[in-house]
């Protein structure tokens, strides 16, 4: 798994890490069952503080995307609460919707946009 940080974004360290690690798992790059790189390593990879590992792979425990043993260390183990992640994805379109609406664009755009999004990711549901 390669993990690329850009110092120079606006988006915080530990948010850039956990969408990696989601966008890995969403295009089958990571498995239900696979180990992530312990703390130490990925922070001695990527070149970044080891607490800022530890809170994304917290977070990412926290919205069910990773499990946390202390032997095995974070294996990817994806939460099967389709109603939550609904609502969730919900939370989450609401706002960028939003700014879709401000901007002109329309719903055949963003139901193209959508499309194009999950063929990326090659879902068959």
């Amino acid at each position: 798994m390669v993990i690329e940080i850009d110092f120079n974004s606006d988006e915080a360290i530990y948010v850039q890490l956990m969408n990696q690690i989601i966008m890995g798992i969403a295009t089958s790059r990571l498995q239900e069952g696979d180990p992530l790189p312990s703390v130490r390593q990925l922070a001695d990879t990527v070149g970044i503080n080891m607490h800022t590992v530890n809170k994304a792979y917290s977070l990412l425990r926290q919205e069910g995307f990773v499990t946390i043993d202390r032997r095995r260390g974070a294996i990817i183990a994806v939460d099967v609460d389709k109603i939550k992640a609904l609502e969730e994805m919900k939370e989450n379109l609401l706002v960028a919707l939003a700014k879709g609406c401000c901007r002109n664009v329309s719903r055949s755009e963003v139901h193209d946009l959508i499309d194009e999004i999950y063929d990326e990711y090659e879902i068959d549901n």
